[in-house]
């Protein structure tokens, strides 16, 4: 009995390596081993990794440069509103300027016949009655009409013993005097006046020689 125990025993232990064969044959034939079977797989995920890291870094390469070139082109639009705002603003004091000069000129053109009887009333004063508080009244009123004009800008041209000048004078009578010298202005009929640097009214005058 012991034989046939020890007999069976060697038997079971035969067989075990018998057993085990079948499983590393199919281990080799399933392909590689477990340790380069992940080694062969890390070349893959890092390969994709790198491919999404460099085309996420694209995309925010081509985001930055769209907002350099929104921001260039609004700064020009901008640039182009102030110019253009400076340029409206510039004309539109200009014309407000010209616009008050010439309803100046035409205000103070009407005013100027007045001037001019006040200076023919007070010459017609008499002499015994030049104290008296009408003429006083209307100097005073005269005075005070000459200070308002020169206020605004406007200035008499001066004209007797003067050389005559178009630009200034306006010629309406001729006459020979060896006491004045040659194209000198004798007398004047009407004052001229001149608003800021242009003339506003020439004066009327008697050209002598």
């Amino acid at each position: 009995m012991e034989e046939r125990k020890e007999m069976e025993l060697e038997q079971e232990t035969e067989l075990q390596p018998e057993q085990e064969t079948p499983a590393e044959e199919t281990a080799e034939e399933a392909g590689a081993s477990p340790e380069e079977t992940p080694s062969g797989e890390q070349p893959e995920e890092t390969s994709g990794g790198e491919g999404e890291k460099k085309g996420f870094f694209g995309k925010k390469k081509e985001k930055k440069d769209k907002k350099d070139e929104q921001i260039a082109e609004l700064t020009d639009k901008l640039k182009r509103q102030l110019a253009e705002f400076e340029n409206f603003r510039n004309r539109t004091e200009k014309e407000k300027t010209q616009m008050y000069t010439v309803g100046a000129r035409d205000v103070i053109e009407k005013i100027l016949p007045v001037l001019d009887n006040f200076e023919r009333g007070l010459k017609s004063i008499p002499e015994e009655e030049q104290g008296g508080p009408v003429a006083s009244g209307m100097e005073m009123i005269y005075k005070q009409l000459v200070t308002v004009l020169t206020d605004l800008g406007v200035t008499p041209i001066e004209a007797v013993g003067q050389e005559f000048d178009p630009n200034l004078h306006n010629a309406v009578m001729h006459a020979e005097d060896e006491e004045l010298g040659e194209n000198i202005v004798a007398e004047e009929f009407q004052k001229g006046y001149k608003y800021k640097d242009a003339v506003l009214r020439h004066s009327m005058v008697k050209v002598a020689n």
